[in-house]
């Protein structure tokens, strides 16, 4: 495959530096992204990025993986209104091991061709760099002027933040092109891919590269990614959507995919996913032809779960999705982990009542209404009953003396409660 011709039909080129394409075509290239270490989690705002790499990979090249165990002590200026808490070395490198997990779900480390993936930390060659040696072998080839152009430091020292732009972070962009210089010297690579945001830092790279040593180096960007309505994507009202299971659950890690609006699926099965044009092509003409069966947002949630996670994982996220929003039995609620199951059920109204109350077996009527006063009328729970109205767990309640014990608990611990098809109740027990 062309690199560059499958980042343009998939829309994930922003920038390209002119002779990058030929490059690219000439030779098995190295290039690298660099990632952002100040969480042990990679969210879905990286995975432009890392789908690059992948794309990368698969086209014959060598990808290497930077993490900024250095410039994370630092903080990056771009795209930020605020400079970043700093991080402790043994923080960063808990956060470098967990990501390079989660990497390895997309890129190859282990293969013994010449384009095995690699991830590097910048901390092991920054660490010993002294002040005095980086201003006298670094900062001399590269003017304040030439710096301050770059939008990504004018935006921070135009705009109406109080704090504006410290030192610290200023040299941030002088740190990343000697990053690029040194993988450039050790490792001959020759192309740093990143976000849009980066295209001023991805340069300034080239052209430290350029005056030092006299070679050519390349840059190339992905756009931002962002939602339909402009909002910046990824992040939900509760916060980013991570790839690890421990922040996102993979039930509410398919539910983001599922949910996104037709353009925004359109898109994203490009960017996110390894299916062919062709296929594409078709699978939007569906989505045009039948909006309602929602095909785009079903295979893009199928795909990027299944790669995140794990097949098994997109199996109970859909069969979890059931409990809600289609039929599902007795057996798939009970499966469901407890975390699903808070999640699945987020917003339900939840009653607490003691163990010994359950220990004993209790009266279903008189559990809802006197207990737990889910229903204010023991004669009106009845008739709802009567009429088939009242499911426990999933299972239709067919007779008001039925009673509920131990034996009855959801993950031992809860009961979930259905009036009719929409409305749910859980009560814990605790």
């Amino acid at each position: 495959m062309n690199f560059v011709e499958e980042l343009k039909w998939r829309g994930m080129i922003q920038d390209i530096m002119p002779g990058t394409e030929e490059q690219l075509n000439k030779e098995m290239t190295t290039s690298y992204v660099g990632i952002d270490p100040t969480a042990d989690s990679l969210h879905i705002g990286h995975l432009c990025s890392v789908m690059m790499l992948r794309h990368f990979q698969r086209c014959g090249h060598k990808p290497i993986a930077l993490i900024g165990g250095a410039t994370g002590m630092i903080g990056d200026p771009s795209g930020k209104s605020a400079e970043r808490n700093l991080l402790d070395e043994k923080t960063l490198q808990h956060n470098q091991d967990a990501i390079k997990k989660q990497l390895s779900k997309f890129l190859d480390f282990e293969n013994d061709t010449p384009n095995a993936a690699e991830i590097v930390n910048n901390y092991d060659w920054m660490k010993n760099f002294s002040f005095l040696d980086f201003v006298r072998d670094i900062g001399k080839h590269i003017t304040v002027n030439y710096m301050m152009a770059k939008d990504s430091v004018k935006k921070r020292l135009n705009g109406e933040e109080r704090d504006g732009l410290s030192f610290t972070e200023f040299t941030y962009q002088l740190l990343q092109a000697y990053d690029f210089l040194f993988l450039n010297t050790h490792k001959n690579c020759k192309l740093q891919m990143g976000g849009s945001d980066q295209w001023g830092n991805i340069t300034t790279g080239t052209e430290l590269i350029r005056r030092i040593t006299g070679s050519e180096a390349f840059a190339l960007t992905c756009p931002l990614i962002t939602k339909a309505d402009g909002r910046k994507f990824g992040k939900t009202e509760s916060g980013n959507i991570w790839l690890d299971a421990r922040y996102t659950s993979p039930y509410k890690f398919y539910q983001f995919w599922m949910n996104v609006s037709d353009e925004e699926a359109k898109r994203y099965i490009k960017i996110f996913t390894f299916i062919d044009k062709n296929e594409i092509e078709k699978l939007v003409e569906e989505q045009d032809a039948m909006p309602h069966l929602r095909v785009l947002q079903k295979r893009l949630a199928k795909e990027i779960t299944s790669m995140v996670h794990s097949e098994k994982d997109y199996d109970a996220a859909v069969e979890a999705s059931q409990i809600l929003f289609g039929k599902s039995t007795f057996e798939t609620l009970a499966k469901l982990d407890e975390q699903t199951f808070l999640t699945v059920f987020e917003g339900v109204p939840q009653y607490e009542i003691s163990p010994s109350i359950i220990d004993e077996t209790i009266n279903i009527v008189e559990l809802l209404s006197a207990v737990t006063n889910i229903f204010q009328s023991k004669s009106e729970l009845r008739k709802l009953i009567a009429g088939g109205g009242l499911s426990i767990n999933k299972q239709k309640i067919e007779n008001a003396d039925k009673t509920m014990g131990t034996n009855d608990l959801l993950n031992k611990k809860y009961i979930l409660v259905q009036k009719g098809k929409k409305d749910y109740y859980i009560i814990k027990i605790s």
